[in-house]
């Protein structure tokens, strides 16, 4: 499966990806270096942590690298009146009597501790392309599902501002 990301998340992984290239990848390999210079490898826990944190910098490095060339492309853009990416909304349970506040985000930044709710989870699929005072059905699968109302939307494209908005 692909993940769906922005030009925006792709932008901020090659960041990542040319920091650990080149910042991170030099620290590990003169880690490496100095615990070798230690003597008996078999016994150097040191020097085993660093291959072990130099291994991890460099998995993460393909990853990403993988990400980005399997990536679907989509756009943020959405209508000025309906649920899209980067929008935070307001919605309420009907049948639990609660409001929650949502960023809609790509799965690759979903966060729901920070209020972050990715495009692939359900109550995400649900609500995207709905407007204010639309009442959606969230699936959650084949035997429960339950109701949302969309409250307020606020149209918000700052990546910056990922913690929880008060409207």
């Amino acid at each position: 499966m692909y993940d769906k990301l922005t030009e925006s998340d792709i932008e901020k992984i090659k960041k990542e990806i040319e920091y650990r290239k080149l910042v991170v990848r030099k620290e590990a390999i003169e880690a490496v270096k100095e615990a070798r210079s230690h003597g008996d490898l078999s016994e150097n826990f040191e020097y085993h942590a660093a291959k072990k944190d130099k291994n991890k910098n460099e998995s993460r490095i393909r990853y990403l690298e993988r990400m980005i060339k399997t990536a679907e492309v989509i756009s943020d853009k959405s209508n000025e009146d309906e649920v899209g990416l980067n929008n935070w909304v307001k919605v309420y349970f009907i049948e639990d009597d609660e409001i929650e506040e949502y960023k809609i985000v790509t799965t690759v930044r979903g966060d729901s501790l920070k209020g972050l709710i990715s495009i692939e989870s359900p109550i995400g699929k649900a609500i995207l392309g709905h407007k204010v005072g639309e009442t959606v059905h969230v699936k959650v699968n084949d035997q429960y599902g339950y109701d949302v109302k969309i409250l307020e939307l606020v149209k918000n494209t700052d990546d910056s501002e990922d913690k929880i908005r008060k409207f």
